[in-house]
């Protein structure tokens, strides 16, 4: 048969996928000896049966329980439902994971009007023994008879006024009869019954409760924010009763072992004397410092002090502990590993090895690597009040301030006046990139965590706050309004790029600070991790913070980004208008000396490292005016007649626009396609590349260029490029007399090009996967269409786990990527692979590419040190230390 209820010295810490976290936690603390009032869990295979049965307890669950509370009472010496001396015990949920708020408490249970009695002659205590009874029922009746708190509280409030006091505790033991009274009322008049008197019953009740809220609302909505699965179940806590009420030599009250906002090594929390758990919680009465017991109870502090130290050796962690002090004894009623912000989460982990209680290996564990996007970047302060106008998707981490500005011309114009912009706008392009380069931060009413202005800013470090619904922009009138609320172009507004927050006006901000402790985890961290970490960067600035962050290299550089300055746009759609190879050749002699400068800047700042450079890669029409808009000038200039020779101009670019119009541009004439249809474009590029490492090396630096032909399909694509590229070397190092050693390969974006990746291995020197294409082509998602219209409704219905172009899927595109490592390293067997997604910096998918074995991940500068931390991780977890691939 199988076992539904354990006594707390019959579990282990071990056992939290059978007694929930908080269940596992009291087992050990009993049998390491501390003072823990006894109890029994119920375990979670109970919670998941009583589903499976729809709705029934296990056979046999009561009658363990009953047995089990037979030795409670022994070891308190008090009877369950005993009208002289009564045991009340609290019950409590407990899933394995941590979920604050997805049941509440219920304490006192086993109260009725004659145990009220044995317990008001027992502590000679009437006014505590009805306190008790009235907080009791008023649990119940808000979480297992479902009757809302506040009436309980108005009920409350008129005997406080009634009796012209202030505060709870300032009522006589007559006055809290009465409210008991008026409570029973009020659940026979909801309930239509009334409040149940015998102890077994109410016991019974306040279970099934416990396995109910499992899937109430918010418990529901915190597993999907926190990606619980949903089929886990939670434990139940039957635990003896404390009263931290029954006097001034009593308290209750909540600690951490060390801060958990700086992590400095202090005893950091509160209590209250003469008050219950949920005083502390509720906020009612105002708590003492922890340090202020020291006065008030030394030896209870000394005592606490020494299991605090105790509790965290134990556990090798900061703790969260609550205790109560029942008439000068200490009672701990539950620890648990303390939530911390990412200050103090590196600080802890790097002082707890100084102090010899930890291993480097279990410190690097101990620190969430997508929290330390919190370190990296501008926060608002949060002492500050704040006036939240609408939320968003939070992009881009860090936050910002800045004067409305909706178009990105407007934004370059302004900041180089040195004014600070924000853009805002229905949704950014590529043409829009000198605008965010300008501005402090970007807020946009469409597109999802991984649009274009969420990639883009992200690559920068600039906050963004991403499908911002709420907000209706109007371009014409240059506002946009939410609600009732109109923000004007120049108006101050502010954006939390890590919440989503949009504020009104400005909010003072924090900037990043780097710890040493910080500096020491990471150094740990390069210790411990076998996978590369580079930096995705388009400019030497972009370069420089990355090598700052500690990124070994560019794992990729878009050139494409480099065509959208004002000065060069001009020279790109002359080429893309020629009709000529010659007029084609003219318009690309004005651009090389400009990519020359843009890689030999690149190439300079990483020096000593690789920067693998691709070449262009987005469909021509992209730096063309869009077809709307020409549509709108030619028409005006049709009517107003009165500029013959511009109209002819841009009738003559509508036509080249429409020729260019694709149906699907995102598979159309883009990547190598580009360079197969025009060679001299690509030569451009690959003349510009070597010159740059030519001079660089005569300068004196050690460079080592990646020549990356993107979106490739075919074996022969790549010896198309590759007789290219090693002519142009030749004829560079020839002319300019020196050598440098370069390599070439490509792109893995496309499922044929993975499924190939053992012929394309023959000629491509290095593999990297583009996997937001992959994505996109994997799964025959369109991301914009994807996150915009209906990605949503399958991460609700689960039939996607996460979203992919967030966290890599393992299952579909990492099958891919798996084939084309084998296939490649068969043909090559030093074949370097990297991944250069933005899922280079998400923690998940770094594990991943460290199990199939890449070289390299690379990802966005500020998500470096993330990167190199969740490396650390995905090595220590597996057991593997560098040197043993």
């Amino acid at each position: 048969m199988t076992k539904y209820v354990y006594l707390f010295h019959e579990g282990r810490a071990d056992m939290k996928d059978l007694l929930g976290g908080k269940g596992a936690n009291l087992a050990e603390m009993t049998n390491i000896g501390l003072p823990v009032p006894p109890g029994m869990t119920i375990t979670t295979e109970a919670c998941r049966e009583y589903y499976r049965l729809g709705g029934k307890f296990p056979e046999g669950l009561m009658d363990e329980v009953k047995e089990k509370l037979v030795y409670i009472e022994e070891k308190t010496g008090k009877k369950f439902g005993d009208p002289q001396n009564p045991l009340l015990v609290s019950v409590r949920s407990g899933a394995k994971f941590s979920m604050p708020g997805m049941m509440d408490t219920i304490l006192n249970l086993g109260l009725n009007e004659e145990t009220v009695e044995g317990l008001a002659q027992n502590t000679q205590n009437p006014r505590f023994a009805y306190d008790a009874y009235r907080r009791f029922i008023q649990m119940f009746g808000d979480v297992v008879l479902e009757i809302p708190k506040h009436e309980f509280e108005h009920i409350l409030d008129r005997q406080k006024e009634k009796e012209g006091v202030t505060f709870d505790q300032e009522l006589s033991a007559e006055a809290l009869q009465e409210v008991i009274a008026r409570y029973k009322e009020l659940v026979e008049r909801k309930t239509g019954k009334p409040f149940p008197r015998d102890p077994m019953i109410q016991l019974t009740m306040a279970i099934e409760a416990v396995f109910k809220s499992w899937n109430n609302d918010r418990a529901i909505v915190y597993r999907n924010l926190n990606k619980i699965p949903h089929d886990l179940g939670t434990a139940v806590n039957i635990q003896s009763m404390v009263f931290g009420n029954m006097g001034n030599d009593s308290g209750t009250g909540v600690a951490f072992t060390r801060n958990p906002s700086t992590g400095e090594k202090v005893l950091y929390g509160e209590y209250l004397t003469n008050a219950q758990g949920e005083d502390v919680v509720a906020g009612i009465r105002t708590p003492s410092p922890i340090s202020k017991l020291k006065e008030e109870m030394p030896e209870v502090y000394e005592q606490f002090v020494n299991i605090a130290k105790l509790l965290e050796s134990h556990y090798k962690n900061m703790q969260d502990i609550e205790f109560t002090i029942e008439r000068g004894k200490l009672y701990i009623l539950q620890t648990r590993n303390g939530k911390r912000t990412a200050q103090a989460a590196v600080k802890i982990a790097h002082d707890m090895v100084e102090e010899g209680l930890i291993t480097k290996k279990e410190a690097i564990l101990m620190v969430e690597p997508g929290q330390l996007d919190q370190l990296l970047h501008r926060q608002i302060d949060p002492s500050a009040k704040v006036e939240v106008i609408a939320k968003g998707l939070p992009a881009s981490p860090g936050a910002a301030s800045g004067i409305v500005v909706f178009d990105a011309d407007e934004a370059e114009k302004l900041g180089k006046e040195g004014k600070k912009v924000l853009l805002v706008r229905t949704e950014t392009t590529p043409d829009d990139i000198h605008g965010i380069v300008a501005a402090q931060g970007v807020l946009t009413s469409r597109g999802g965590m991984t649009s274009h202005a969420a990639v883009v800013a992200r690559g920068m470090g600039k906050p963004c706050v991403c499908g911002c619904e709420a907000i209706k922009i109007d371009y014409e009138k240059k506002l946009f309004t939410v609600g009732n609320i109109t923000v004007k172009e120049g108006d101050y507004l502010s954006i939390d790029g890590s919440t989503g927050r949009v504020i009104l006006g400005t909010v003072p901000m924090k900037d990043p600070e780097l710890s040493p402790e910080f500096i020491k985890l990471l150094e740990w961290a390069d210790e411990l991790k076998r996978l590369e970490v580079r930096a995705n960067a388009d400019t030497p600035e972009d370069a420089q913070k990355a090598r700052e962050f500690g990124a070994k290299g560019i794992g990729l550089c878009r050139t494409e980004h480099m065509f959208m300055g004002p000065e060069r746009l001009p020279y790109v759609q002359r080429m893309i208008l020629a009709e000529t190879k010659e007029e084609r050749e003219e318009a690309l002699s004005h651009l090389l000396p400009m990519q020359e400068g843009d890689f030999y800047g690149i190439l300079k700042a990483m020096e000593g490292y690789p920067v693998c450079i691709r070449l262009l890669d987005p469909p021509l029409h992209e730096f063309l005016p869009s077809l709307e808009e020409l549509l709108v000038e030619t028409t005006e200039l049709r009517v107003r007649g009165d500029n013959p020779e511009l109209l002819a101009e841009k009738e003559a670019l509508l036509k080249k626009v429409r020729s260019l119009h694709e149906f699907n541009p995102m598979l159309g004439h883009r990547g190598c396609r580009l360079g197969i249809t025009y060679p001299e474009v690509y030569e451009m590029q690959i003349r510009a590349i070597f010159n740059a490492a030519a001079r660089l090396t005569k300068e004196g630096y050690k460079v080592y260029p990646e020549v990356e032909i993107p979106l490739t399909i075919d074996v022969n694509e790549m010896k198309f490029f590759k007789e290219r590229i090693d002519a142009i070397a030749r004829e560079v190092m020839e002319r300019e007399g020196v050598t440098f050693h370069y390599t070439s390969g490509t792109m893995i974006e496309l499922p044929r090009a993975a499924l190939l990746a053992d012929e394309l291995a023959e000629v491509a020197e290095f593999f990297s996967f583009g996997t937001n294409d992959l994505t996109q082509t994997t799964l025959g998602f369109s991301r914009d269409d994807a996150e915009g219209k209906f990605l949503n409704h399958y991460l609700d219905m689960k039939i996607l786990k996460e979203n992919p172009f967030i966290v890599l899927d393992r299952k579909g595109v990492g099958k891919l990527m798996k084939i084309a490592v084998e296939g490649g390293r068969k043909t090559r067997p030093y074949l370097l692979v990297g991944i250069c997604g933005e899922h280079g910096g998400e923690p998940s998918s770094v594990e991943f590419c460290h199990q199939i074995g890449l070289d390299f991940v690379s990802c966005s500068p500020y998500r470096v040190p993330i990167a190199r931390l969740a490396a650390a991780q995905a090595a220590v977890a597996e057991g593997e230390i560098v040197g043993t691939k």
